[in-house]
């Protein structure tokens, strides 16, 4: 406890060294730029800007009460990082999550780490940090490899290397944007998943791209129902739904209720099997590490 104090003392301190017109920092040669560089600083919540650059573009407001409830309870634990734009004046580069959930409940300072760095430096910190995050949905992810390739020049075994994940699992985020608009939407709000992504993006036409999104909509269609109608369609220019199997007619009236419920439930097409004897067994799918993430944090919500 002893040595959080001192911490939040020496921000504090470096704080007003900040605000001493003759101790301008602009660069990391100039006087006492050693001190703030890499340093924990409280700054004021008034003098940090929001980056125009932030990949993000919505924000869970349940998600931001949560955490504003335990920076109440706890302070802020994991500092943000900004970036000096000139005397007293600085950007958000990365923690926008902290840094609106400290002013929801009207903090006035938050703990920052203080970066020298240009609008493209800036922009990839930002894209780079957000991908990294575990919370993100797929088109959000996405659009984020598509800025560094646009904005940065990167190339995607740069990005690879930038990120650490295969040049494959890039390229596989970036086909999700060939995707009609509607069904992007529908994957960032959770109605599908990327697994339903992956196999629709193989039909070029847009349109019959939409059909297949409603019909995954309107029958809980899995990844591999979604998968199977795809081909189907692609051998011979006809939607037709997959066959329903025998076991899921012949299941009880309690479990084919509780498969429908369950299944809107976990945004997935949920498989029950019964024996003779009434006992039973529920799988519940998933199809990337995103999604799983996704029904864990559904779990662990309603604990």
């Amino acid at each position: 406890m002893a040595k959080a104090v001192k911490k939040q003392a020496l921000g504090r301190g470096l704080s007003a060294l900040l605000k001493d017109p003759s101790n301008d920092i602009s660069s990391v040669n100039d006087k006492n730029a050693d001190k703030v560089i890499g340093n924990i600083v409280e700054l004021e919540l008034g003098d940090i800007e929001m980056n125009p650059f932030q990949p993000r573009t919505s924000f869970n407001e349940e998600s931001l009460r949560e955490l504003a409830s335990s920076i109440k309870e706890l302070g802020v634990i994991q500092p943000i990082t900004v970036r000096k734009l000139g005397f007293n004046s600085y950007q958000l580069v990365s923690g926008e999550r902290r840094f609106r959930a400290s002013k929801s409940i009207g903090l006035k300072t938050i703990p920052a780490y203080i970066r020298i760095a240009n609008d493209q430096e800036s922009l990839e910190m930002a894209l780079v940090e957000n991908i990294q995050r575990q919370d993100l949905d797929p088109i959000e992810i996405a659009l984020s490899y598509q800025r560094l390739i646009d904005e940065i020049q990167l190339t995607q075994e740069q990005m690879s290397e930038r990120v650490g994940k295969k040049r494959s699992t890039i390229a596989n985020y970036l086909r999700l944007l060939k995707l009609d608009p509607i069904i992007q939407t529908g994957m960032r709000d959770g109605f599908i998943s990327m697994g339903h992504g992956r196999a629709i993006i193989n039909i070029e036409d847009q349109s019959v791209q939409l059909d297949i999104y409603e019909k995954i909509l309107s029958n809980k269609l899995s990844v591999r129902d979604t998968e199977a109608l795809v081909k189907s369609y692609n051998a011979t220019d006809s939607i037709e739904l997959p066959k329903k199997t025998k076991e899921t007619s012949d299941l009880p009236k309690y479990i084919k209720k509780g498969i429908k419920e369950f299944s809107e439930y976990f945004g997935h097409k949920i498989d029950v099997k019964v024996s003779s004897n009434g006992k039973g067994k529920i799988t519940i799918p998933f199809h990337s590490e995103e999604d799983f993430n996704r029904i864990k944090k559904l779990v662990e919500r309603d604990q």
